[in-house]
């Protein structure tokens, strides 16, 4: 698969690197749903100043982990008759990269917007892994290439600095390997640090209406990433949070995912209501992805009394994320992360 001829190299590391940005705002069009595109019925929105168009619903990698290469394979091809253009994978999620770079062959490379991540936050080990990233996907380039999973300001420091992983990233960049940038993260003190840090074209962070009515989780994020014109990436909108003592674990997952489908559309509408959402990824499950597919197809931006019957709703959930905010904010080291936090 060949680049797009109109990669160009970009400016010098000084300009890239630079903390002001310019106070350019969103696209309009999370204010103009009418114009909003669609493909096989399902919206597509402007990924902040990229100017890309994705897919309001992104394929969750991670899900590829627990199918074999024949269930994998055919839901990709589903998602993608179905309108997502969206795929997002990462190396830590097992055996996801090889079958993705199996399951997306004889699709027109020019019609998806593949997007990739790495946990290495040095120079060389960002530089292995994206080579080996490339490889497994059977591709010469990403649409997107991201800094996984970002917890504190230490981490966004190590990434940003000499022999950090954001030399990998903008020689990538020159050489047409990555044409976007962007990071994930799961704490607003390492996103923020991050966001000032470097000017991203598009922050992964969890936008659902549990943390965001318990303690306004992600409204940071969303007013600098809305002054910077960077897109976010919505992960966990269909987490209905942690799970409650001794309550019967009906997936094999680390949070309780929303299973009700008005439920779901609701929570969806309600992150995809945010200003600079671009898109939201489902948990990963193909069977989850379907729900989410088809609740995103009839997308509307939710109304006041809606999202009171979502505030009434998280009333009844525990937080999945105030633990790990808490201890970030007050300067605590890393903690061992759990296991599904691989999956944004």
């Amino acid at each position: 698969m060949k680049r797009r001829s109109f990669l160009k190299v970009v400016g010098g590391v000084a300009a890239s690197c630079a903390v002001g940005v310019q106070q350019t705002g969103c696209m309009k069009q999370w204010d103009l749903e009418d114009k909003v595109e669609k493909v096989a019925g399902l919206p597509r929105r402007v990924l902040g100043r990229t100017g890309e168009k994705v897919s309001i619903i992104g394929f969750p990698g991670l899900a590829l982990s627990r199918y074999d290469q024949n269930q994998c394979t055919a839901a990709i091809r589903d998602a993608f008759e179905r309108g997502v253009n969206y795929f997002d994978v990462a190396p830590a999620y097992g055996d996801a990269e090889i079958k993705m770079g199996i399951g997306l062959q004889g699709i027109d490379r020019s019609r998806i917007f593949l997007a990739c991540k790495t946990k290495m936050r040095d120079k060389e080990g960002a530089k292995y892994e994206l080579e080996q990233s490339l490889k497994r996907l059977k591709t010469d380039y990403f649409d997107l290439y991201q800094m996984h999973f970002i917890r504190t300001p230490q981490e966004v420091q190590q990434a940003l600095g000499p022999d950090g992983a954001i030399q990998t990233f903008l020689k990538a960049k020159e050489e047409g390997k990555v044409r976007y940038l962007g990071f994930s993260a799961h704490t607003t003190k390492g996103a923020l640090e991050a966001m000032k840090g470097f000017r991203f074209d598009t922050v992964m962070f969890p936008i659902n209406f549990i943390e965001f009515f318990k303690m306004e989780f992600g409204k940071p994020i969303l007013e600098l990433a809305r002054s910077q014109g960077a897109a976010v990436l919505a992960i966990k909108p269909m987490c209905g949070g942690d799970w409650p003592k001794d309550a019967e674990r009906t997936r094999k997952n680390w949070y309780r995912a929303l299973e009700d489908e008005s439920q779901i559309s609701l929570a969806l509408r309600f992150t995809l209501s945010k200003p600079c959402v671009s898109a939201g990824l489902p948990p990963a499950f193909l069977d989850l992805l379907d729900k989410a597919i088809e609740a995103a197809r009839s997308y509307r931006p939710i109304t006041e009394a809606e999202t009171d019957k979502l505030r009434e709703l998280a009333k009844t959930c525990e937080s999945l994320f105030r633990s790990q905010e808490e201890q970030v904010a007050c300067g605590v080291g890393s903690q061992q992360a759990k296991t599904g936090l691989l999956e944004s």
